[in-house]
């Protein structure tokens, strides 16, 4: 089983945000949603509010195995300004472990250098915030530790690649099976 933890922020995409948890949380995993509003309450791009398990002041993240940013315009602008946050992505990136964000939120990859020299996905019209990489048309990729996704349309692919990693392909197949998915 591995911990994970996704982040949310006022302004996400309520798909992107819950779709991967979702999963992840069906095959078993502890995944953790956190806030770095201060709040518990956050407000997603189309007015579902989503209570977050905890705040980012109060979760050591010391156990992650993955971290994930869901995207939204807006809940990017408020994920890519958190500084606590970056620094976090930072440390995890750094000692290898897995990162992953979908939509417009790869471009807080981009600014990390997280992407340069790799193969990634961005909302299409945002090729240009993937500085050094190679930017792809898919619903997701994985290169190394960095997982991103195209948008909310791919957040069943995104949350499925996620499970794959963490649980292998049969679970991940077991899991599209048991959902329907017929994509």
């Amino acid at each position: 089983m591995a911990k994970v933890y996704s982040f949310l922020a006022d302004g996400l995409e309520e798909i992107e945000a819950l779709a991967p948890v979702d999963m992840l949380r069906r095959t078993g995993n502890e995944v953790v949603t956190v806030s770095i509003m201060g709040r518990t309450l956050v407000h997603g791009a189309h007015q579902i509010d989503i209570m977050a398990d905890q705040v980012f002041e109060d979760v050591d993240f010391a156990d992650a195995d993955l971290l994930i940013l869901p995207g939204g315009g807006l809940g990017t602008q408020n994920l890519g300004a958190y500084a606590p946050l970056l620094e976090l992505l930072k440390k995890q990136y750094e000692a290898g472990r897995r990162v992953a964000a979908i939509c417009a939120a790869p471009m807080i990859f981009g600014k990390l250098g997280f992407v340069q020299g790799r193969k990634a996905i961005i909302y299409p019209g945002m090729e240009a915030e993937l500085t050094g990489a190679e930017v792809l048309d898919q619903p997701v990729i994985t290169d190394g530790n960095v997982t991103t996704g195209h948008g909310p349309g791919a957040a069943i692919d995104f949350g499925l690649e996620l499970v794959s990693l963490l649980n292998g392909e049969e679970t991940a197949a077991v899991l599209k099976k048991q959902m329907v998915y017929q994509h």
